[in-house]
């Protein structure tokens, strides 16, 4: 029998959830990129009898695998080319103030401010400010060789190899990511409709739908916005992903009907899952059964309809609508960017956070005699990312994470001969970051942090005196990113996530008014729908990150976690009313609606009022056997939930 912690020792829930591994699958292609990549330049650099240069090379060669995150080819010049060029800029700011004293901790905060307000933008934008900050710390920090400009074009070239070797496929499976992307949505619903009437297994099935639609749609629009005219390819897909809505939309009727659906309907999706991988076109006899219920015809006609889409030989391309709008052309979205970094206090917050650390940090560099002393800023940067998960919970697993990589740098800095030696030890430590990374963040450090003592070993042969150095640097970071970054930034847990939370009930509100409004208009249903569920999404995400952070942070995401459920489940009812009126069942009153609405409304303004979760009373009838009882009585169950004092 498994041994139980006496229960005093018993780990706490959010410890527990820190140290908890994340399955993931390996991604061998990029474990092969970011062997070749890391290891090629460490080899050239000895081989020409410069080390130093391959050592940069290599450096750059690691953030290319970091930023090495897309599945479609022309997603990953924009994650890893655009990075690339603004840690050039950092490279070249920093080595220009290296060795001024204060001159360089004034132009190296400055630069974190910029970081970090870039940073608010998106993904691309949050890994270029990232690298920005990166390289100008190591140009402040390191004596660079050669002109000016060679660790930049060194660097930047380390991250190109990364971008090139991952580019190599491309002739030949133009559009497969996209495809499979597509695909892959397909299949989660058809699990969807396999675990309907099940209630533990469901809603953990529905979560995985939404991100996929969400990754499946960005990774068609956004290759569409690069296009100069509509492809007839990506129309397709687009087509597509539209058609699989309305199966998803009839999932929480079958759902609600407490009972499973017969097994071909979910058989029949994963063959039309099939054919949109394999480009299939023709004929596709779907085995599906005669509907005895409104519920199995409305499942049963929306699975007919995307299987028809996909057989489609000629796609009308204006017919096509972008569920969640087309995207405004680049030109526009990066004016409106710029526009709303100068304006948003959030990216200002959140600028000034990071200049403040880096800042300190710099100061005390300066003050006190540290050696490798942009070691500590390195680790403010990496810990002091919202966008990338809680900063309680990465400063926790950085220090975990290098500690465990430590361990392994020590081993390889003692026993390994500096040298030739250097490159297979590079072989078979570079491709644990990619394998490592999807884990969690303290796996990705304790993976990174042997390559980057190496890469270090290579610039300062200094050999095990970097190990303490390294790690009591570390820690400093860490403890100057909780201090200075987040006890001294008090946000409620009300004001980072219960405006948010508010806002997603405030538009379900407006979602049941539009579903069974006179003048509905499908189109705009599923936009709403769609982007209620990706709003939803980011909030429990949000959440799951707050769970890992001690009281009274965790127990506050705790006790409002029922409420994200609830919020979820109302979404789902409204649907599932909506396609049982589409099939006919009786519409519901306009006092019906109006009432469930202004019941939603009030929620949502209470949710802006309160920092701890009351019971509210809510008296909420109608006509017996009405398409809202359901909704009703969700409704009803998340106005009383209450907080555990």
């Amino acid at each position: 029998m498994p041994r139980e912690f006496p229960i005093g020792l018993t780990p706490p829930d959010w410890l527990v959830r820190n140290l908890r591994s994340e399955q993931a699958p390996v991604n061998r292609a990029a474990v092969a990129r970011a062997a070749i990549a890391m290891t090629l330049p460490l080899a050239i650099g000895l081989a020409t009898d410069r080390p130093g240069y391959g050592a940069l090379a290599s450096i750059g060669a690691l953030f290319g695998v970091i930023s090495d995150t897309a599945d479609a080819y022309r997603m990953r010049i924009l994650n890893i080319a655009i990075p690339q060029l603004f840690g050039a800029v950092g490279m070249t700011l920093g080595s220009l103030v290296y060795g001024h004293g204060w001159v360089a901790v004034a132009v190296v905060t400055g630069v974190a401010l910029v970081s970090g307000m870039i940073s608010t933008i998106g993904a691309v934008a949050s890994v270029s400010g990232l690298l920005l900050l990166l390289n100008s710390l190591i140009g402040a920090g390191l004596p660079m060789p050669g002109a000016w400009w060679l660790a930049p074009l060194l660097v930047s070239g380390g991250g190109l190899l990364v971008l090139l070797l991952a580019l190599l496929a491309w002739p030949l499976r133009g559009g497969v990511p996209e495809r499979t992307a597509v695909a892959d949505t397909y299949r989660t619903v058809a699990d969807l409709l396999a675990v309907t009437g099940d209630p533990d297994g469901y809603d953990d099935t529905r979560h995985t739908v939404t991100r996929s639609l969400n990754q499946s749609y960005d990774l068609v629009l956004a290759r569409r916005t690069r296009q100069a005219g509509r492809s007839t390819e990506l129309t397709r897909l687009l087509a597509q992903l539209n058609a699989i809505t309305p199966v998803v939309e009839a999932a929480p009727a079958a759902h609600l009907t407490g009972k499973p659906l017969p097994p071909e309907i979910p058989s029949a999706v994963r063959h039309v899952a099939a054919a949109i991988e394999t480009g299939y076109t023709g004929p596709i006899g779907l085995d599906l059964p005669v509907p005895v219920t409104e519920t199995v015809r409305a499942v049963n006609h929306a699975v007919h309809h995307a299987a028809s889409v996909v057989t489609a030989p000629d796609i009308d391309l204006r017919g096509i609508d972008d569920r969640l709008g087309r995207p405004a052309a680049l030109r526009i979205r990066a004016a409106r960017a710029t526009r709303n970094v100068i304006l948003s206090a959030n990216s200002w917050r959140y600028g000034l956070r990071l200049a403040l650390c880096i800042g300190l940090a710099q100061v005390l560099v300066s003050i006190i005699p540290v050696p490798r002393s942009y070691w500590v800023a390195l680790t403010i940067t990496f810990v002091l990312k919202p966008d990338f998960g809680s900063v309680f919970s990465r400063a926790l697993l950085r220090a975990l994470g290098t500690v465990a990589g430590l361990v392994v740098a020590a081993a390889v800095l003692s026993q390994v001969p500096r040298g030739w030696w250097d490159v297979p030890v590079m072989l078979l430590l570079a491709p644990l970051i990619p394998a490592l990374a999807p884990r969690g963040y303290g796996y990705q450090t304790a993976a990174i942090t042997p390559v980057i003592l190496l890469v270090s070993d290579v610039l300062s042969h200094q050999g095990t005196g970097l190990l303490v150095p390294r790690l009591v640097d570390s820690l400093v970071g860490c403890a100057i990113a909780l201090i200075a970054g987040y006890l001294l930034w008090p946000e409620s847990w009300h004001t980072r996530v219960g405006d948010r939370l508010a806002d997603a009930v405030a538009d379900t509100a407006a979602y049941v008014e539009a579903a069974f409004g006179p003048d509905t208009d499908p189109a705009a249903g599923a936009r709403m729908r769609r982007r209620l569920y990706r709003d939803l999404s980011v909030i429990r995400t949000e959440f799951q990150r707050a769970l890992t952070e001690p009281p009274p942070m965790g127990r506050r995401a705790t006790a409002w976690w029922p409420l994200v459920v609830a919020v979820e489940r109302i979404v789902d009812v409204t649907t599932a009313a909506r396609v049982r009126v589409k099939h006919g069942a009786a519409p519901p009153s306009a006092g019906e609606v109006s009432q469930v609405a202004l019941q939603l409304k009030e929620l949502a303004q209470g949710l802006r009022e309160v920092d701890i979760l009351y019971a509210v009373r809510t008296d909420l009838t109608g006509p017996a056997g009405s398409v809202l009882e359901p909704l009703r009585q969700e409704v009803a169950a998340a106005r009383a939930i209450t907080s555990p004092h």
